[in-house]
Formats: structure tokens, C-alpha cells, sequence
């Protein structure tokens, strides 16, 4: 049987309101226990929370010359400052077919492909980002 807890539910039933009553695009972390923290939230034009990007330096990204994406570092601070991120750097090496980095880039290449289709002024100038990536993921 359970024991009622008057303090336990006392203590919910406030965090509930307090989640209802926060303006919009504040929401309230209750996962840190007894001192709830209400962040921000930023909204992409799409409508869901954007991920924070590290600033368009060349130390985070790479140059349209070089291949465009973003760099080692650029990944190492994206996965950061947005826990649980699965971001990884260009297969640019040899890779045995079937294996997960040829499986990455043939996915890549395939998304690529659409875009090119969808940016057909990127597709044929050969120095375009676009291109520049395709070249350097070896599409």
C-alpha cells in the first residue's frame, strides 16, 4: 500500500504550476531536483530548438577551397555544447566497401545529390561549397 507523502505531492503539484505558467519559449528543467532551472528556448524557423553552433572562424570551419564542412575542432565543440550529438567529420580516407564510414559517405552523397538537384546554380560552379564537400567526401 502506499504511504501518502503530503510534502512529495505538495512539491509536484507546485512544479506543475509553475510549468504552466512560464511565457513562451521558457521551459523549466526539473531533472536538477529541488531548484528547477527555466532556460531558453531557441526556435529554429521550422518551429523546433535550435543547436548551438561554434562561430564560422577557420579553426571551426573549413574554407570553400579546402572542402568546406567543418573541421576537428569545429566537431569537438558542436558535440560539447549539444550533449548526446552523433556529429563526425568527412570520410575523406580509403574505406572497405560495406563498412559503416562507407555506409556514411554513400548516405552523404546521396543527400548531396538532392541538393544539387535543388541548387542547380551551386551545381554547376565547380567552386561551390556544395561541390567543394562532394569533392572532398569523394562522391
Amino acid at each position: 500500500m502506499n504511504k501518502y507523502n503530503k510534502k512529495q505531492d505538495v512539491k509536484a503539484f507546485v512544479l506543475e504550476k509553475k510549468k504552466k505558467e512560464l511565457p513562451r519559449g521558457l521551459r523549466m528543467d526539473t531533472s536538477t531536483g529541488e531548484g528547477a532551472n527555466i532556460t531558453r528556448i531557441e526556435k529554429a524557423k521550422g518551429g523546433r530548438a535550435r543547436d548551438k553552433q561554434p562561430p564560422k572562424t577557420k579553426k571551426y570551419f573549413r574554407k570553400t577551397e579546402s572542402g568546406a564542412g567543418m573541421t576537428k575542432a569545429g566537431v569537438a565543440r558542436y558535440r560539447r555544447e549539444n550533449p548526446g550529438s552523433k556529429l563526425k567529420t568527412a570520410v575523406t580516407g580509403k574505406v572497405k566497401p560495406g563498412s559503416k564510414a562507407a555506409n556514411r559517405r554513400k548516405s552523404y552523397c546521396a543527400r548531396s545529390a538532392g541538393q544539387m538537384k535543388k541548387f542547380p546554380k551551386a551545381a554547376k560552379d565547380p567552386n561551390s561549397r556544395l561541390r567543394q564537400a562532394r569533392r572532398r567526401w569523394k562522391c
